[in-house]
């Protein structure tokens, strides 16, 4: 879908929490990053929110409250039923929210090596760098 509605992008925005899965020092993560951007020809800025501050997610926090208020009282008995709550929220302003259940089976203990970290083409940021950083296509 972006690729369609945005073209000529020559870049990405992600903000994303500061631990996890996409967490600042996660290695798998810079290094998916890195093959993206080698595979699209974006360069990709990477803005993690400081930790223990996620739920400055804009979005998330604007759109939570309407989640919670839409599944209320509702058994929430399998991952489709909870999907699908959280897939018919809406607010008020007509925000409406797109939610698919992953059903993929992904490997977990994947180590990136030294060799592999140096060869990404990665630029700290000014402020913040071990947060924030550009991914640039090699």
């Amino acid at each position: 879908m972006g690729k369609a509605e945005y073209s000529g992008a020559e870049q990405l925005l992600i903000t994303a929490d500061g631990v996890g899965s996409n967490g600042s020092r996660n290695r798998l993560w810079k290094y998916e990053l890195q093959r993206f951007s080698d595979e699209t020809g974006l360069a990709i800025a990477v803005c993690h929110f400081p930790p223990g501050t996620s739920k400055w997610n804009k979005i998330e926090h604007r759109m939570f409250s309407h989640i919670t208020k839409n599944w209320r009282g509702r058994p929430l008995t399998s991952h489709e039923v909870i999907v699908n709550l959280i897939a018919n929220t809406t607010n008020d302003a007509g925000l409406n929210i797109n939610a698919a259940q992953d059903s993929g089976e992904y490997l977990t203990g994947i180590k990136i090596p030294d060799q592999a970290m140096k060869g990404l083409k990665l630029e700290k940021h000014e402020f913040h760098g071990e947060w924030n950083y550009s991914i640039h296509p090699r």
